[in-house]
């Protein structure tokens, strides 16, 4: 497929998550300060642990979705099939990366289309919530769930990536009374997603009347965006309090919980493990979300991501069992406490 100039800047991002100091360094999800209860006699054999849960309506097996990470490109197109055939394997959801390049260049839709090699999975689509000051309505919205066969839709902030890239979008006054337009008209569940930079209580609180399914509170401490687009636009990171900026994940997902008691949470931004997607959960996440870590994995084989996720998976069963939480939903009860010291 032809690369337009946003597909070819997709692929610099690719390329710049392989191989650049992308990570946070000063700043971390905050898990580690975050202690589960150890039960000695957990009086659970490992074989009875249920790591299934209901998401947007549909059962996974695992609280686990595959994050947002590409599109628009060839190498591209193997990344995310490849995700979705090992998303199938395992019964967890998938979200794409932003639709947006194949809105504006057809040529690139192929890079999405996934439904072929995962039927059952549940597909959550794609867009930037900035577009929507662009000229983007609920015609757009519709055709990014439409035309991949999507049962879901994400809206992205990324106001500071945004801000540090060549020709982004740095317009967001309206943005919220755009989104209260077009969720309600989409069609399908609207998810509002940040990109690992954290979204607050006060914002969620601010769009508590939109009609989002669900929020991914994509928190700070895994992959830095605004030291990718440092990274793509002066090959250093010149302000690295820039790039360290955000709210971490475990106090966005608190934070979020507080203001939104009712609306399902995704947790994401630095999650690495099972403990990670446990402590989440605890937390008051209904899921969690994995992404650069499989991205390595997804250039290689299906099979390859798929034994990544499944050492997350085991380790996140091994996890409950000693927690004593037979379930999810035990899980989410367990009384965790803030580490001292």
């Amino acid at each position: 497929m032809p690369a337009t100039p946003l597909a070819r800047r997709k692929l610099r991002h690719l390329q710049a998550c392989l191989e650049g100091p992308v990570d946070y360094t000063t700043r971390t999800p905050g898990f580690e300060r975050i202690d589960l209860p150890y039960r000695a006699l957990p009086e659970l054999d490992l074989d009875e642990i249920d790591t299934s849960v209901v998401f947007l309506g549909r059962r996974l097996r695992a609280p686990l979705l595959i994050g947002a990470m590409t599109g628009g490109a060839e190498k591209a197109r193997a990344i995310n099939r490849n995700l979705a055939e090992a998303a199938q394997r395992l019964g967890v959801g998938l979200m794409l990366g932003s639709q947006r390049v194949m809105l504006e260049a057809p040529e690139a839709g192929s890079s999405f289309q996934v439904r072929d090699v995962a039927p059952d999975v549940l597909l959550v689509g794609n867009l930037g919530a900035a577009q929507l000051l662009r000229g983007y309505g609920v015609a757009e919205a519709r055709r990014a769930v439409e035309e991949v066969g999507a049962d879901a839709l994400a809206f992205h902030a990324n106001p500071l990536q945004e801000a540090l890239q060549p020709g982004g979008d740095v317009r967001w006054r309206g943005v919220a009374a755009r989104l209260a337009e077009v969720v309600p008209e989409v069609g399908a569940p609207v998810l509002l997603k940040e990109v690992g930079h954290g979204i607050s209580g006060a914002v969620a609180r601010s769009v508590a009347r939109v009609g989002f399914a669900a929020i991914d509170v994509a928190g700070a401490g895994g992959t830095s965006w605004a030291r990718v687009e440092a990274l793509l636009r002066d090959g250093e990171v010149r302000r690295p309090d820039l790039a360290e900026w955000g709210l971490a994940t475990v106090e966005a997902l608190l934070e979020v919980r507080e203001a939104l008691p009712g609306t399902p949470l995704v947790a994401s931004g630095g999650v690495r493990s099972g403990l990670d997607v446990a402590k989440s959960l605890a937390l008051g996440a209904r899921v969690a979300a994995v992404a650069r870590p499989l991205l390595a994995p997804a250039l290689d084989s299906a099979e390859a991501v798929e034994a990544a996720l499944v050492a997350v998976i085991e380790e996140l069963r091994l996890v409950m069992q000693l927690v004593g939480a037979r379930d999810v939903a035990a899980l989410a009860t367990v009384p965790w406490r803030t580490r001292v010291g």
